[in-house]
């Protein structure tokens, strides 16, 4: 798939992109995009849509007293837990990220991405991915 048929496959995917993730840009490198689906006070946890550009990537983080589940529905993308080799995504694969473990996820460098986010609990921003460690990943062919 070409760069911009993989674009706009994510673009158009199932839910909306959203609009630019200004909430929490501090917490990513390069531009996300960010829809909400379900923000009930009465439910415990969040979903939402969340798109990345190309090289777009969140800080490492941490769900305290919860979880994240993470949908992927499009494009091409990363996740890692710290001490564990980084793990590449496709549309149709599924991450459970437990209560306490530190971990990051992102669009590749030449892919835009997206998945449904299910999380649970508070989040604890940390540091960002550096670019030297993010430049070392090699995608699949």
């Amino acid at each position: 798939m070409s760069d911009k048929q993989n674009e706009t496959a994510v673009k158009q995917g199932i839910f909306s992109i959203g609009t630019a993730n200004q909430a929490y840009q501090q917490y990513f490198t390069g531009q996300s995009y960010l829809q909400s689906l379900v923000a009930d006070p009465a439910v415990n946890v969040s979903v939402g849509n969340v798109t990345f550009e190309p090289g777009c990537r969140n800080h490492w983080h941490i769900h305290h007293h919860g979880f994240q589940i993470l949908l992927v529905t499009g494009g091409t993308g990363w996740y890692q837990e710290a001490g564990q080799p980084a793990r590449q995504l496709h549309a149709g694969d599924v991450v459970v990220t437990h209560d306490g473990v530190k971990h990051w996820h992102g669009a590749t460098q030449n892919s835009w991405f997206s998945h449904i986010a299910i999380t649970a609990g508070t989040p604890e921003w940390l540091e960002p991915v550096s670019d030297a460690q993010y430049k070392q990943l090699k995608e699949e062919v």
